[in-house]
């Protein structure tokens, strides 16, 4: 379903904004974070991605594939004494 309204440009201090009615934000998924983008006298609102979204998922891929996510580069000997000499541990 698709929602219109008009608004108007308010004054917010120094800077100008728009007052968002609620099921507007609710059905673009917006909550706090917006990016904002111009382009052919438009402005888009698009709602920022979360960090880490979708990590839960692929863990539970990686998880179910048997990928415990380290290659012998990350788990080798240079990779080893890097970690003693930072104050890591040292197997």
């Amino acid at each position: 379903m698709s929602i219109a309204v008009h608004t108007r440009i308010v004054r917010i201090g120094n800077s100008q904004g728009l007052r968002i009615p609620k099921p507007l934000l609710e059905q673009a998924g917006i909550s706090d974070q917006v990016e904002l983008e111009v382009a052919d006298g438009r402005i888009s609102i698009r709602p920022v991605p979360r960090a880490r979204a979708g990590w839960a998922e692929l863990f539970a891929a990686m998880a179910a594939a048997g990928d415990a996510g380290r290659t012998s580069e990350a788990t080798g000997p240079t990779a080893r004494s890097r970690r003693s000499k930072c104050g890591g541990f040292a197997s």
